[in-house]
């Protein structure tokens, strides 16, 4: 045990200095053992991600002998690579379709390539009850987003505004936000109705932020409807500063 700690110190010393003595790809494939803490794996895996193309073929070897670690993983998301996003997606697919929750740390790891997943992917993604599931799906269904319509796009996000957790509800928020059509604004007004306080309050906001004619007579007619003083008042602050702005 005291050998490992002492070839651990002197591991993480070497990494420390990266920035100074640049690292190369064989070293730290060399260095990398699953024998070694959780934290020194995922900072060695991490320096591999960050190489780029120098870097994901020594990731793809480690993953051919010690197997798809979520670390290993995280780095092939990480080296932004093609051949990388082919692998991650292959592994996604593979998985049985049957299975109660997609695999997390793939999710996370395509991340950026939303815009790969098919309808049905998504769909399935999003539908998973667990929150960490959810948000990854929303991040890629944010790289995805500028190629669908805004009935398809809300439709996607439904489980996500449905959600009791204020984390997913808000991050699907923030998503429809960038889109100014009615139908959105009409699903954001539902939401400064009938959802919590933190979901009504992002929901209000974000109808500020649209500044369309949809969205500022929806924040007239809340600052009538709403019955909540802390929300009416944010339904009159935003329309006020609509108002403002022009």
């Amino acid at each position: 045990m005291a050998t490992r700690a002492i070839d651990e110190a002197a591991l993480w010393e070497r990494l420390s200095q990266s920035r100074r003595v640049p690292l190369e790809p064989d070293w730290l494939g060399e260095a990398y053992s699953p024998g070694l803490s959780s934290a020194l794996c995922s900072a060695i895996s991490e320096q591999l991600g960050m190489l780029g193309p120098r870097g994901w073929p020594v990731i793809e070897a480690l993953i051919r002998r010690h197997g798809n670690r979520p670390d290993l993983v995280h780095a092939a998301g990480l080296c932004h690579q093609a051949p990388a996003r082919d692998w991650l997606l292959s592994q996604l697919r593979e998985k049985d379709s049957d299975a109660e929750c997609p695999d997390l740390p793939l999710l996370e790891a395509l991340s950026c390539w939303g815009a790969e997943l098919t309808l049905t992917e998504l769909e399935r993604i999003l539908e998973a009850a667990p929150q960490a599931t959810r948000l990854a799906g929303l991040e890629l269904l944010r790289f995805k987003a500028h190629q669908l319509n805004a009935h398809t796009l809300l439709q996607l996000c439904a489980p996500a505004l449905a959600d009791w957790r204020d984390p997913v509800t808000i991050a699907a928020i923030r998503l429809l936000q960038r889109r100014d059509e009615p139908c959105i604004s009409d699903a954001l007004a539902g939401l400064c109705r009938t959802g919590s306080d933190a979901a009504a309050a992002a929901a209000l906001k974000a109808l500020g932020c649209m500044a369309t004619p949809r969205s500022q007579e929806l924040l007239g007619t809340l600052v009538v409807e709403l019955s909540r003083p802390q929300r009416r008042d944010l339904a009159m602050r935003q329309l006020q500063q609509q108002f403002r702005n022009r």
